[in-house]
C-alpha cells in the first residue's frame, strides 16, 4: 500500500472536497483518531524505535544448485571470505564451493541483459508519453464529467436543506435524502481519484521502471549485501549454478526488454525510438504497473 492511499481520508466515512470536508453517510472502515495517527507516522511526527538489522549472505536462498536442486548457501571462511556450497541435503554434491564475487560479476551480466543507452531511454520516455495522449485525454474527460455530476448532486443537498429550513420537509425526510445523495458523491469522488491516479501512474510507473531497469547492474554493483538481494528479488527468478555458470531468468516485465535488448531493438545503434517494443513492455494501453511501481517503492 502506498502513501498516497493511507492520506485519504475517506476510509473515515469523511472525504475532502474543494477544501472542504464532508460527511459521508457510510459505515467508516478506520476511525478518525486512528487516521490522524496514521498521518503523524507519515509526517515523521511519529517516535520510531530504531530497528536491528538482520545479518546475512546476499545470495543465501536465492540460488539452487544445478546438479540436485538443493539451495546454494554462503558461509564464512578464514574470517573474511564469503563463500557458497550445496547444503547437500540430498546426497554428496559435486558443485565445488564458490566465491561471493564471483557470484556477483555472474548476476551482474544478467542484470547488464536489461541495460541500454541514455539515448534510448530519451527515446522511449519520449514515445510513451506521445502514445498515451488519447488516454490521458479519456481520464480528463471522465474527472470533468464526474465533478459535474458531482456538483449537481451539492446543488440538490443545497435545495433540500432550504425546503427544510422552509418546513416543506421534515428533518427525517432531509436525513434520508441527504444521505443518500453524499453516498453518491463519495462514490463520485473514489471514480475521480481512480482516474487520477490511472492517469499520472500509468506511462510514469513504466518509464520509472525502465530507468531502473538501465540502472540495475550499477546500483547492484554499488550496493551493499541487503540491498543487492533486495534489487535482484525485483528483478531475477529461478537462480540455478552449475559448473561455475550462473541461470537466472528475469521477472515481468523485465523479460520483455532482455528479449529486446538481446535482439539489438535497443541498442545504440538503433535507427529510432523502438516505441513498439516498449508498448509491450508495459503490457498495453489497457494494463497498469502499479504491482512493480509498489516493488519499485519498496527497493528504493
Amino acid at each position: 500500500m502506498t502513501p498516497e492511499v493511507l492520506r485519504k481520508r475517506i476510509y473515515t466515512g469523511d472525504y475532502d472536497y474543494g477544501g472542504t470536508t464532508y460527511h459521508g453517510a457510510y459505515e467508516p472502515i478506520i476511525t478518525g483518531q486512528l487516521w490522524e495517527e496514521v498521518q503523524a507516522v507519515l509526517d515523521g511526527r511519529h517516535h520510531k524505535r530504531p530497528k536491528t538489522k538482520a545479518q546475512g549472505f546476499a545470495f543465501s536462498g536465492l540460488i539452487t544448485c544445478g546438479h540436485c536442486g538443493c539451495a546454494m548457501v554462503g558461509e564464512i571462511k578464514k574470517g573474511r571470505y564469503v563463500y557458497y556450497h550445496c547444503t547437500g541435503h540430498r546426497g554428496k554434491c559435486p558443485e565445488p564451493h564458490t566465491r561471493e564475487e564471483v557470484l556477483a560479476q555472474k548476476f551482474g551480466e544478467v542484470l547488464k541483459r536489461i541495460s541500454f543507452s541514455d539515448e534510448v531511454l530519451g527515446w522511449v520516455t519520449q514515445a510513451l508519453r506521445e502514445s498515451h495522449m488519447d488516454q490521458k485525454e479519456f481520464h480528463g474527460k471522465a474527472i470533468v464529467k464526474l465533478q459535474r455530476e458531482h456538483l449537481r448532486i451539492q446543488d440538490r443537498i443545497d435545495a433540500i436543506y432550504l425546503d427544510k429550513l422552509d418546513g416543506r420537509i421534515d428533518n427525517a425526510f432531509f436525513d434520508r435524502q441527504a444521505g443518500e445523495f453524499r453516498a453518491e458523491q463519495c462514490r463520485l469522488m473514489c471514480d475521480i481519484e481512480a482516474h487520477q491516479s490511472a492517469n499520472q501512474s500509468y506511462v510514469e510507473g513504466g518509464i520509472r521502471l525502465l530507468e531502473l531497469a538501465q540502472r540495475a547492474r550499477e546500483l547492484f554493483e554499488n550496493q551493499p549485501p541487503r540491498k543487492k538481494r533486495k534489487l535482484l528479488d525485483f528483478v531475477v527468478s529461478n537462480c540455478r549454478w552449475k559448473n561455475g555458470q550462473l541461470e537466472a531468468e528475469h521477472r515481468k516485465p523485465f523479460d520483455v526488454l532482455a528479449l529486446a535488448v538481446g535482439a539489438g531493438n535497443v541498442s545504440n545503434g538503433s535507427d529510432g525510438p523502438p516505441t513498439r517494443n516498449f508498448e509491450n513492455w508495459l503490457g498495453g494501453r489497457d494494463s497498469n504497473p502499479d504491482t512493480q511501481i509498489q516493488s519499485l517503492q519498496s527497493y528504493h
